[in-house]
């Protein structure tokens, strides 16, 4: 695991664009660090929709609201000092998406948390970036938390959680 070599996880939150401006403010015109801005689609659910068109219309809206945070993350370290050649985004699509193209890897959309640690693990990262959410600990128990479970389940990495 190479500790310059970064992933931030990101949901398209304000919390998400505090730990890009962090890592920016960390790394940026440091000679060797790598950062990647990974985002793991999640679905809206579909019975929450009277029929499958208007399903699609959301998803495809989510789809281009997630795609537009990455790029505008990445354009933030990149004039925060970072170059072209330091920082890349990548968009992991639900497998079961609607535009899902199933040449590339694809989410099985069980836990966000564990998606992110396996990138991680895969992609040789030393260190993960997310953002806290703030929520309260009745919210935390009863819907879980991205960065409680990265905190709890990562290994051999170190991970910043930006509140």
């Amino acid at each position: 695991m190479n500790p310059k070599k970064i992933l931030v996880a990101v949901d398209a939150s304000a919390n998400a664009l505090r730990a890009i401006d962090y890592v920016g403010e960390v790394v940026a015109g440091r000679p060797g660090f790598k950062v990647r801005l990974l985002c793991i689609e999640q679905l809206p659910h579909r019975d929450l929709f009277e029929n499958e068109e208007s399903w699609v219309q959301a998803c495809r809206n989510g789809r281009a609201e997630f795609e537009d945070f990455l790029e505008q993350g990445r354009e933030r370290l990149l004039a925060m000092g970072m170059s072209e050649e330091e920082v890349e985004k990548n968009y992991v699509a639900f497998c079961h998406s609607p535009f899902n193209d199933q040449t590339s890897r694809c989410s099985m959309g069980t836990s966000v948390a564990l998606e992110i640690l396996e990138t991680v693990k895969s992609g040789g990262f030393g260190t993960v970036v997310v953002g806290r959410r703030g929520l309260s600990k009745a919210e935390e128990f009863l819907f879980g938390s991205v960065s409680n479970k990265i905190v709890h389940s990562a290994r051999d990495c170190t991970v910043w959680v930006v509140s």
